[in-house]
């Protein structure tokens, strides 16, 4: 079996082989179920993925997208939503939790605007009230609409927003993501790696008929084992794992462009002649800058967040796997992906979700390891409680099918795979400094609150 990187998450490994350019390629889920309290939004599809009945991800066919743009663009028609982009949107988790009480014992789901948190696109404060009993989540904002692909995103920035149900997860499944974190894993199974180094061993040479030995290889290896672990399997946040996870994987493996020229596939790097016996893992970790916070601790500023791409080779020996050399390639490839991430998410929103369930997966964090609901005098028991609100449950993605692509190299072939995303919300909700220059936000996001709205600018 491919080892995993110890205490973090492991990729499909990938082996690197002096014969074709193998890939193997991830994909994410789609389920017709639940959409009462959450309004239905993130039921459909999530970074362009559906997964069938028996759990088995693919890609979302064009057609089918286009349909979910134009369902949820009817959804948000004549619902009252935010018009206006700002850097400091303010949302009321206390009037949150209200307009979801009152959805839930009305029997119907909560307006559009609830269910996106009022616009934001990411959270960069967190204030606590205790006079308002509430905790105001702060951060970016713009307009909710839909984009071609059927994303939520905000009509002046074009970037994702944030999902309540998704906040909802993360604050129930926060308790149990305290070691190993949130983790997405996509890897081929033990049987599929020994079959597959019997079918390189007969097949040494790549002859006249690469596709039959590409298809070949597929059929080798099987269908690949999904494993998220520290959140639920079933929730949309676990989606945005997978969907993330398989991105990457298509991305490195060209089988998708990055649509940005500074980021080509690992496979177009790697020079001719080339004969790597190493499989490079890639996976994406988050980083955050200290965690700022008042002398008092009612007021956090959450900054200096930034996606990392990470790899480790791994070599496929006669006797098994071991520890390989570093991977220039590989190396090259990574530092590419972290420093065009933002580039690479204005093309692939999936990864800009991923930044976003990040967000909320610190904040979660930060609520509960600092007691913030305790200190505000809030109740969140209405959002914790799964019986009295249950989240949508979508299909599980249990399993991807494998793609091989080949790219020829003067007279090598190079077999070559990547994915996998990790998220360690408590490391960074720990690693906290004291700013002088928070309080006054605070202060000044508490004094222009409205007196009866839930979400002011």
């Amino acid at each position: 079996m491919l080892a995993r990187r110890p205490t973090r998450l492991g990729f499909a490994a990938r082996r690197s082989l002096a014969l074709p350019a193998f890939v193997v390629a991830a994909v994410a889920t789609l389920h017709p179920a639940a959409r009462a309290q959450f309004g239905g939004f993130g039921v459909r599809s999530v970074g362009g993925i559906a997964i069938d009945a028996e759990g088995i991800v693919q890609n979302v066919e064009p057609r089918a997208l286009e349909t979910l743009a134009a369902e949820r663009r009817d959804a948000l028609a004549g619902q009252s939503l935010p018009a206006a982009a700002t850097e400091l949107r303010k949302v009321s988790l206390a009037q949150v939790i209200a307009a979801v009480g009152r959805a839930t014992a009305a029997g119907g789901p909560v307006a559009a605007d609830v269910a996106l948190l009022g616009g934001l696109e990411r959270i960069t404060h967190v204030f606590v009230d205790p006079e308002a009993h509430d905790i105001v989540l702060a951060g970016p904002g713009g307009a909710p609409t839909v984009d071609a692909a059927g994303t939520l995103v905000a009509a002046q920035s074009g970037r994702p927003l944030l999902h309540l149900e998704d906040l909802v997860a993360a604050l129930r499944a926060i308790d149990g993501a305290r070691q190993g974190g949130m983790t997405c894993s996509i890897d081929p199974t033990p049987e599929g790696i020994a079959r597959v180094k019997r079918f390189l061993a007969a097949n040494r040479s790549i002859g006249s008929r690469p596709d039959a030995v590409l298809r070949g290889m597929e059929e080798a290896i099987g269908l690949q084992k999904i494993s998220v672990d520290g959140i639920p399997a079933d929730s949309r946040f676990a989606r945005v794992l997978v969907a993330a996870d398989y991105r990457l994987k298509r991305i490195g493996m060209g089988l998708e462009a990055s649509g940005i020229d500074a980021l080509p596939s690992y496979l177009a790097l790697i020079p001719p002649g080339r004969n790597a016996a190493a499989i490079p893992r890639f996976w994406l970790e988050a980083d955050y800058d200290p965690i700022a916070h008042d002398p008092d601790k009612l007021a956090w500023r959450i900054a200096g967040r930034r996606m990392k791409c990470l790899t480790q080779s791994r070599a496929l020996a006669a006797e098994g796997e071991r520890a390989g050399a570093a991977d220039p390639i590989a190396d090259r490839w990574c530092q590419a992906m972290t420093v065009h991430y933002d580039a690479v998410a204005a093309k692939h929103p999936i990864f800009s979700e991923l930044v976003g369930c990040v967000d909320l997966a610190v904040v979660a964090a930060l609520i509960q390891g600092q007691q913030l609901a305790a200190r505000a005098g809030l109740d969140l028991g209405p959002l914790l409680d799964a019986e009295k609100l249950p989240l949508p449950a979508y299909e599980v993605a249990s399993s991807v099918p494998t793609v091989a692509n080949g790219v020829k190299k003067g007279s090598a072939w190079v077999v070559s795979a990547s994915g996998g995303v990790l998220l360690q919300p408590w490391e960074f909700a720990t690693n906290l400094v004291s700013r002088s220059d928070v309080a006054p936000i605070r202060a000044g996001a508490l004094d222009s609150r409205p007196a009866d709205g839930w979400w002011w600018d």
